[in-house]
């Protein structure tokens, strides 16, 4: 990931769709596991045995994605809803998120190419592609704005875990500019500690931790939710920290201009 203090001249290396739209040819539904199916924890051992990273351990590749369409459900996500996935890997998410929502609804944003295109080809296929049209960029400056649309929900998961701040401050001006008026931002953290013996203190450096479309070195980083929180509050918006239990040591943080839009969807019923 680039830093995104550095200002990039012309236009963005990649506005355009990577997958050419076409027209549907019919309702595609959630999977079914029967006997003999293809799960994407199978699909992730795949990818993980070829050299391909996926987003994290392959044996919790299914269960992560099946968390984030269970909290997108939670917190508010609709069919229709058009949803930026930020870092969207191989797919971990956007397998489940292609098949729920409506065509023409599912945007990904991911650099690393090869990863992008295993995942497009691995756990999406043409066929739903065809039906679904979902739309991709490589862009690596955290411009939500190369696809020339407003977004209701955006993800992301396991992106702030590796980012600087001021990477995560783009993403924040990046949402402000291109946010519905109810939309919501649902990201993950690793919280910061201000006790230097638990070896988990605020990262205050310039560049991408972790593996990337430019690095092959694992990594992680954590931030100070005091900070996150300034952040949000000088830009006009709110953040709550979600009640769940972190799941590979990660919480969930869910960011709004509209402060209704951050009550959860359950309890708005």
């Amino acid at each position: 990931m680039k830093d995104p203090g550095s200002r990039r001249e012309g236009p963005p290396p990649f506005p355009t769709p990577t997958i050419v739209r076409r027209s549907a040819t019919g309702p595609i539904e959630l999977p079914v596991r029967g006997a003999g199916t293809v799960t994407p924890g199978d699909v992730a051992k795949k990818l993980h045995n070829s050299g391909i990273f996926t987003g994290g351990p392959p044996e919790l590749f299914e269960s992560a994605g099946r968390l984030q369409l269970a909290t997108l459900l939670r917190e508010g996500i609709y069919p229709f809803s058009k949803t930026l996935d930020i870092g969207c890997g191989c797919l971990r998410a956007g397998y489940w998120l292609v098949r729920f929502l409506d065509s023409d609804c599912y945007f990904g944003i991911e650099p690393a190419r090869e990863m992008l295109e295993s995942g497009i080809e691995n756990l999406l296929g043409s066929q739903l592609v065809a039906i679904k049209r979902p739309v991709f960029s490589t862009n690596d400056g955290f411009d939500f704005s190369v696809f020339g649309v407003g977004f209701d929900v955006y993800l992301a998961r396991s992106v702030w875990t590796h980012a600087s701040r001021a990477m995560i401050q783009r993403m924040l001006d990046s949402f402000v500019e291109t946010c519905n008026p109810d939309a919501f931002f649902l990201t993950s953290y690793l919280p910061a500690s201000w006790i230097a013996s638990l070896r988990k203190q605020d990262y205050r450096g310039k560049r991408w931790i972790g593996r990337s479309h430019e690095s092959s070195v694992p990594g992680q980083v954590r931030h100070d939710r005091r900070w996150i929180e300034g952040e949000c509050r000088a830009r006009g918006l709110w953040v709550r920290q979600l009640p769940d239990k972190s799941f590979n040591g990660q919480y969930w943080l869910k960011i709004a201009k509209n402060a209704d839009a951050l009550k959860t969807f359950a309890a708005v019923a």
